[in-house]
């Protein structure tokens, strides 16, 4: 135990003292937060405005389309195309011509757009998207029909939805908000099992390749090192957990301060005021101590799962490029469990999503996508148990195959050499 004790410090300091360590730990809630607060920052800082000039032979009153903030509408009717197309193309970025019809429904099939680049697709869904509005109000009004009172009869409703315990409490839900967190949740887990999994790996490679192995080895059993070192980038993974949580909310709490400035949330229409506001306090409703401390579990017993399979790749390879293949069998689980996120989250509680959680190869991901739809209790232990299960027969066979392959050199292993090394009498 002593020993053990001593790897897991040794290769816990050896990685939390490093430069890059630090650096990427500082950086990384930086970069995750930049994702999501720079795009809203540029977007809300953009002053570039689109001009389109409109030549208009009809003169249809109204057929006149609507100017946004981004987007400007020119008309110039009493223009000759064929004259002033050069002109007016080198001035405007756009020229938009509805030439003479005899019936609106002519409209659909006769406007042309003339310009030197080539116009962007949201540019032109939002100029179709109004000149279909006008030409529906016009229908109706040609049908003697106002616009106004389909519009005051058209209606978006808003489903408000409960989570009842088995105790018949009421907790306030929402899809989006559960959506949103099962999804960044299997995409984390998925992350972290690969980058805490490849650095296990690299480590023994790294040792194999310059014989230090061969010293430590004389003094520690071969499991003893395996377990030290799955442990060690354990608690390297958990260490940077805390950091990013704590300089997460840092950073969430100054780029607040930002963007409260910067929008102007008075733009918002009724919907997405109210929709905003409800995911706004699900989230807040949601259970965050319970959501993390399930999400350290799966993160935990699923990285100890991988990452005793990578150190085995680690101790059959001499090279980082021999191992790979041996890491598309073991990671296939992983990637299709990934794949299979948002499936699940359309069907969390159907039979495919039950079983993926249950199975501990795709459990990690698939049970985390679930949490946040509501996950009865039971299935939560029986699936954590499995993990549990998983993970020491996985560590059982790694450390058959580590004890043999971390002291072959020069030898290219192949699936066949590494059964007879999970055969091989202690």
């Amino acid at each position: 135990m002593n020993k053990l004790l001593l790897i897991i410090k040794r290769e816990y300091l050896s990685r939390v003292r490093k430069k890059s360590f630090i650096i990427m730990t500082l950086l990384t809630p930086l970069f995750m937060i930049g994702v999501f607060v720079v795009p809203i920052l540029l977007a809300s800082s953009s002053e570039d405005k689109t001009t389109i000039a409109i030549i208009d032979n009809n003169k249809f009153n109204e057929f006149r389309l609507t100017s946004s903030h981004n987007l400007e509408y020119n008309y110039l009717n009493e223009l000759n195309l064929e004259q002033h197309k050069t002109t007016l193309i080198e001035t405007y970025d756009f020229l938009l011509h509805i030439p003479e019809i005899d019936s609106i429904q002519q409209i659909e099939s006769s406007i042309e757009v003339y310009s030197t680049n080539q116009m962007s697709l949201s540019i032109k869904q939002n100029v179709e998207n109004q000149i279909d509005k006008k030409l529906t109000n016009l229908y109706l009004l040609q049908s003697g029909i106002n616009p106004d009172q389909i519009k005051k009869s058209q209606s978006k409703s808003r489903i408000k939805t409960y989570v009842v315990d088995e105790q018949g409490d009421n907790t306030k839900g929402n899809s989006e908000a559960s959506f949103g967190i099962g999804l960044v949740g299997g995409f984390l887990i998925y992350i972290f099992i690969f980058m805490y999994g490849t650095m296990v790996m690299r480590s023994v490679i790294e040792e194999k390749t310059n014989r230090i192995v061969e010293i430590i080895i004389s003094s520690v059993k071969p499991f003893e090192l395996m377990l030290g070192k799955i442990i060690s980038v354990a608690l390297v993974g958990l260490s940077q957990f805390a950091m990013w949580i704590i300089l997460g909310f840092v950073f969430l709490l100054i780029a607040n301060g930002f963007i409260s400035t910067d929008i102007d949330v008075t733009n918002l229409n009724a919907n997405e005021a109210v929709l905003s506001s409800e995911i706004g306090s699900s989230l807040m409703a949601l259970p965050i101590k319970s959501l993390t401390f399930v999400f350290l579990i799966y993160f935990l017993a699923g990285y100890l799962l991988y990452g005793s399979l990578f150190a085995a790749i680690g101790s059959a390879s001499d090279q980082e490029t021999d191992s790979q293949q041996f890491i598309v069998p073991i990671t296939i689980p992983l990637i299709v469990s990934f794949v299979l996120v948002q499936v699940v989250i359309d069907n969390p509680h159907g039979g495919l999503a039950y079983w993926l959680s249950m199975i501990p190869f795709t459990s990690p991901i698939i049970m985390i996508a679930r949490i946040p739809f509501g996950v009865p209790l039971h299935e939560l232990l029986l699936s954590i148990s499995l993990l549990i299960a998983g993970f020491l027969l996985t560590t059982w066979v790694a450390a058959k195959i580590y004890r043999v392959g971390i002291l072959m050199y020069g030898k290219k292993i192949s699936y066949k050499e590494l059964w007879k090394w999970l055969k091989y009498k202690d």
